[in-house]
């Protein structure tokens, strides 16, 4: 920023602004923020869930406790959204739901069982192929109407769409934030609490040092108060019977789509000496040997969240912002336990502090690609983000993330270059495809179909990207 703006009289933008998640916590964590005040631009696409929100942000801004004034708007125009603003939050989901049920149905259909599919494998790159579409449209639009501010992303696949945007426009002052090492910092303290015999530390005060990259992240040193907890982690697990696989009746009974039992988690520390950052469902789609059939999966622990309940949550989401506002339901406010007002106010120079983003790689990440985005700890201060440096990586981990960072980077080639054979070679090399490459590509060219509207490739027609770049200029 070449002028500090006020604390008072700030400019978000919010990109995605109908968003059921990211956007509420936002708006819960502002008002309850004494520090802050300023207006609120949300752009989204489905405009009905944008105007909803605006409805509700500005409702919580009257309802007692709330500690701060902010103004919410709902813009169909991303210029006017954009213009001047002093932060961009990014929380869009890219493609339908319904898209991502079928591009997972696809895998499946040619035995590839992904319990997530939104960062990699044959889903999640797919889903990478639409975002650089999507994310270069915006990086051009925040180049041309807010090149100083500071720019949040939500949005997955996270290394992906965060690259995207300074492939595009390399000024541009990104991060993204991604929560997984939260509760891997809470397993820990829950692991201290049980073994030190203390009660349960918050996990903040669990102190840890993260690289990798986003959901195949790991941390090599994690501490409570000067006691080693990854020593007392392999203490735990030598003792007999700590670890064990699990059924499918034991699985399905727990109920809870996002339960992990670190079954994996566990088994990749045993073996490499480092811990694994990220929940099980998203590490097992990184690897070779895990996705070949639901019985696998289901003997780590592990069962794949159905597209048909986030589209019934999706479906749910307005409803209950209804009865918040009509009474029906009661309304508590609460911190949503997310960084991005305390990063927010540490740009302002309100307060340093230091949490895991993802950044390009200017060396904090010594064996990783320089430029390419990474995950570590980085120190939030008056207008500026640094990486902590967090050393390097075991050799072994190492080669397993840079056949994922060289994939990454030919998605994003494959549609600022025009030249899908790129994500073609992206796909054979994924390491959890066990297909040959005729499968391989076969299963690539119907999720291409799939995604015909979004890719910006001459022959296809109907490129609703670009036609709503048009639109917003």
């Amino acid at each position: 920023m070449n002028t500090q703006p006020s604390p008072n009289s700030l400019k978000i933008a919010y990109i995605g602004g109908g968003s059921r998640e990211w956007a509420h916590k936002l708006m819960m964590d502002l008002a309850l923020c004494p520090d802050l005040a300023g207006e609120v631009l949300l752009y989204d696409i489905d405009m009905d869930s944008a105007r909803l929100n605006e409805e509700l942000g500005n409702w919580i801004q009257g309802q007692p406790g709330m500690h701060s004034r902010w103004h919410y708007r709902a813009v169909s125009d991303l210029k006017i959204t954009l213009a001047d603003a002093d932060f961009v939050v990014i929380s869009i989901q890219p493609g339908s739901l319904e898209l991502m049920a079928s591009e997972i149905a696809l895998a499946e259909s040619h035995g590839l069982f992904y319990p997530v599919g939104d960062t990699t494998g044959a889903p999640g790159l797919s889903r990478g192929l639409r975002s650089v579409a999507i994310f270069k449209m915006f990086a051009e639009a925040i180049n041309a109407y807010c090149p100083d501010a500071w720019i949040t992303n939500y949005t997955n696949p996270m290394s992906i769409c965060t690259r995207t945007l300074t492939r595009v426009a390399p000024r541009l002052k990104v991060f993204g934030c991604c929560h997984e090492v939260f509760a891997t910092q809470r397993m820990l303290a829950g692991m201290a609490a049980q073994f030190l015999q203390i009660e349960t530390p918050p996990r903040k005060d669990i102190q840890v040092n993260v690289l990798g990259i986003n959901h195949f992240t790991w941390v090599n040193q994690a501490r409570y108060q000067g006691r080693d907890l990854l020593a007392v982690l392999s203490d735990h697990l030598e003792e007999k019977g700590s670890l064990r696989f699990y059924t499918q009746k034991e699985v399905e009974s727990w109920n809870d789509w996002f339960h992990s039992a670190d079954l994996v988690k566990f088994t990749l520390f045993q073996r490499y000496r480092i811990l694994a950052a990220a929940g099980d469902r998203h590490l097992v789609e990184f690897l070779p040997g895990f996705i070949v059939s639901p019985e696998s999966l289901f003997k780590w622990g592990i069962i794949r969240t159905p597209v048909s309940y986030r589209i019934s949550r999706w479906e749910a989401a307005p409803q209950k912002i209804r009865d918040w506002i009509s009474g029906t339901s009661p309304f508590v406010p609460e911190s949503s336990g997310e960084e991005g007002v305390g990063m927010i106010k540490a740009l302002l120079g309100l307060g340093d502090i230091v949490t895991n983003v993802n950044l390009e790689n200017t060396g904090q990440i010594s064996n990783l690609p320089l430029q390419s985005v990474v995950e570590t700890n980085a120190h939030f201060s008056r207008d500026s983000v640094r990486a902590v440096v967090a050393g390097a990586l075991p050799r072994a981990i190492a080669a397993m993330i840079n056949q994922h960072i060289t994939n990454q980077e030919l998605i994003i080639d494959a549609v600022l270059l025009n030249d899908l054979d790129l994500a073609l070679q992206a796909f054979i090399n994924d390491p959890s495809n066990h297909l040959p490459i005729d499968s391989s590509a076969a299963l690539f060219q119907a999720l291409v179909q799939l995604n015909r509207d979004f890719l910006p490739v001459p022959e296809m027609a109907n490129n609703r990207v670009q036609n709503a770049y048009a639109e917003a200029k």
